[in-house]
């Protein structure tokens, strides 16, 4: 279970999961940055948290020093059942290359502007519907009822699952990734869309469609067929990934424009500024760390790496690095040279950007023109999640 004991020192006790980190980083970041960024933990094993953009990026351009064979946050010991059902991971993102090159080289034209293209009438037309379900009531819960509902439903047309099983699909995802700590949880989680997929899986191989499992099922490398468990990691990979990943940003792009009136009331006076818009309000919500395991001993600043400790990339704090960015703790919905980091960067970059772009662009660009003014509801919490993916999972609001 998920430890309390509470942060005594952030440089050398550091505790991701700890509420406070999870509500609100940013001032911890800026002090690290400044007496120790690259601070130190024992809580599940010696784990070092870098909190500069250049650490971050340096790191994450070493692919042979810091490797991806465990990308979690939280280390934990994962049933042997699972481990030979995934024998590969979850490529390419737990693998390093060249695993990594070839899966990931399968994956980017599912992912890429002319397909993502296509999923966007679609998501349109989510967007709406949600929307439509709840304007007449004059409030909703923006991530409940709607950020959680839209990249769960596109990722499901895309590996041609079934759409109304959404919720369930946001259950499996959310115990994978946000209660890694509690292993009933993580693994009823990850059994569940495996053992789902795998089924879908075998479907797709007596019955091919036009979906992304079946797209695998066909492809060849090296004039030999993906291997079964190779497809099913894959496909687990874009299911987790693709949707916790993007409903945190649009809940979080939400909030920020529920809690910040001139920003809202600039976006819905200048729509032209959407796309810098969405790039500014994924610098500043990036709700994504990844983790790497340090493959030989290492110096990175004063630190001094050991062989098997784990490194959390937290892009979202490089992403609010002052030595980065003009204004880093400010939302310039106009910030024209913006080096964001919120998908990563190196050669593990998110394989599915441009399709999480189009989703928080469409998602925004709808609720603007149907709810121009809306604020959180002073009567109603909002809650936050983290761990891998930190992002809101409740935030009420009113709109006229």
């Amino acid at each position: 279970m998920r430890r309390t004991e509470p942060v005594s020192d952030w440089a050398t006790d550091f505790d991701v999961l700890d509420d406070g980190y999870v509500e609100c980083p940013f001032p911890i970041w800026d002090e690290l940055r400044t007496t120790c960024p690259v601070a130190r933990t024992e809580r599940r094993g010696p784990t070092w948290l870098p909190t500069r953009y250049a650490d971050v990026a340096a790191i994450a351009h070493d692919p042979a020093t810091f490797s991806s064979s465990d990308v979690g946050v939280v280390t934990v010991q994962e049933d042997q059942a699972a481990e030979g059902e995934l024998p590969y991971g979850l490529p390419p993102i737990t693998s390093d290359p060249p695993l990594h090159t070839w899966t990931r080289r399968l994956l980017l034209p599912w992912f890429s502007h002319r397909r993502v293209g296509q999923y966007e009438p679609l998501t349109r037309d989510i967007c709406a519907g949600l929307i439509t379900s709840f304007r007449d009531a004059g409030r909703a819960d923006a991530a409940a009822d709607y950020a959680q509902q839209i990249p769960v439903r596109v990722i499901a047309h895309i590996l041609g699952v079934p759409a109304d099983m959404s919720d369930t699909f946001t259950g499996w995802v959310r115990d994978a990734l946000e209660f890694a700590d509690d292993d009933e949880r993580r693994i009823r989680g990850t059994h569940g869309i495996g053992n789902f997929l795998w089924e879908k899986l075998q479907e797709r191989k007596a019955v091919p469609g036009d979906d992304l499992m079946s797209g695998l099922l066909a492809a060849r490398v090296d004039d030999a067929p993906v291997e079964d468990t190779i497809v099913l990691g894959m496909a687990m990979l874009v299911m987790i990934a693709g949707i916790d990943t993007t409903w945190s940003a649009i809940g979080a792009s939400l909030l920020h424009l529920a809690t910040n009136d001139a920003d809202r009331e600039r976006l819905v006076a200048q729509p032209e500024l959407m796309a810098t818009a969405v790039e500014e309000l994924l610098r500043a919500y990036a709700p994504v760390t990844m983790a790497r395991i340090v493959t030989r001993d290492t110096e990175l600043g004063d630190a001094t790496l050991r062989e098997g400790d784990k490194v959390l990339l937290s892009f979202p704090a490089a992403n609010r690095d002052p030595a980065a960015f003009d204004r880093a703790d400010e939302v310039v919905l106009d910030r024209e040279v913006n080096r964001h980091v919120a998908f990563g960067v190196g050669i593990h970059r998110c394989a599915g950007s441009n399709l999480a772009r189009m989703e928080l662009r469409v998602a925004l660009e709808e609720w603007l023109a149907a709810l121009p003014t809306f604020h959180v509801d002073a009567d109603a919490a909002v809650s936050w999640a983290g761990g891998q993916v930190r992002g809101p999972r409740s935030i009420p609001v009113v709109f006229a």
